[in-house]
């Protein structure tokens, strides 16, 4: 068995769709230098690609949904001023990622065990060193459940709706607040009350709600206790 202070160190956060959890990992990990694990995108990329082959998620069978998950051809490169390009099939698709419909499609797979077991081993590959934040639903309770630090991030859910408005409205897009709101406690519901691997935060996970807080209180936060558990490694 491999010595702990050699093996990568894994920090998680997780929580709900606009709880901030995508912009604190990517903050906390290029302040520790460490790998970014966008595990939301994985599922937003199996929605993808579904599409692309003219699937219905519901239409393959469990082995080959799994086997599509395996087999996705993805790829993820630094791109410009520090972000990350994701290609699928060789295509650049960050933004084709971001649209309501993609994200409705990948909290459906993320429901079904077939695509979890085909995505869950490309997970725990990104974990090398120096070490990897990793951000997602599960992240904590599954996926590295031996993780250094878990984070579960959440906030309310009219704040969470509000982010996710003012998001699309620098995109060009008009979006009603209802729609939002209606849409992320449908989501919310499918996700927290899932069969297999339910949102929830870990038994050791620390909790933080964002509903009053801005980005650099909450990475502030994390970063602390990242330094001390990081520490005590050393």
């Amino acid at each position: 068995m491999a010595n702990m202070k050699t093996m990568a160190p894994v920090i998680t956060i997780d929580g709900p769709s606009g709880s901030g959890k995508g912009t604190i990992s990517r903050q906390v990990a290029r302040n520790l230098g460490f790998h970014l694990l966008d595990s939301g995108a994985l599922y937003r990329l199996m929605g993808l690609y579904i599409l692309q082959l003219a699937h219905d998620p519901q239409q393959p069978t469990d082995d080959e949904l799994e086997q599509l998950a395996r087999d996705m051809p993805v790829e993820f490169r630094a791109g410009k001023a520090g972000d990350v390009d994701i290609l699928l099939d060789n295509q650049v698709v960050n933004d084709r990622l971001r649209t309501e419909q993609i994200g409705e499609m990948a909290s459906r797979l993320a429901a079904m065990p077939a695509v979890r077991r085909g995505l869950l081993q490309r997970q725990r590959d990104f974990c090398r060193l120096p070490g990897l934040v990793a951000d997602g639903r599960d992240m904590g309770t599954v996926v590295f459940p031996d993780a250094i630090l878990k984070i579960y991030l959440d906030a309310s859910q009219e704040a969470r709706a509000e982010r996710r408005r003012k998001q699309l409205i620098e995109k060009g897009e008009n979006v009603s607040i209802a729609i939002l709101l209606q849409d992320l406690r449908r989501r919310d519901q499918r996700d927290r009350n899932r069969k297999h691997a339910p949102l929830m935060p870990a038994d050791d996970a620390v909790n933080i709600d964002s509903t009053e807080l801005d980005i650099d209180q909450v990475v502030t936060i994390v970063m602390d206790i990242a330094t001390e558990r990081l520490s005590m490694r050393a």
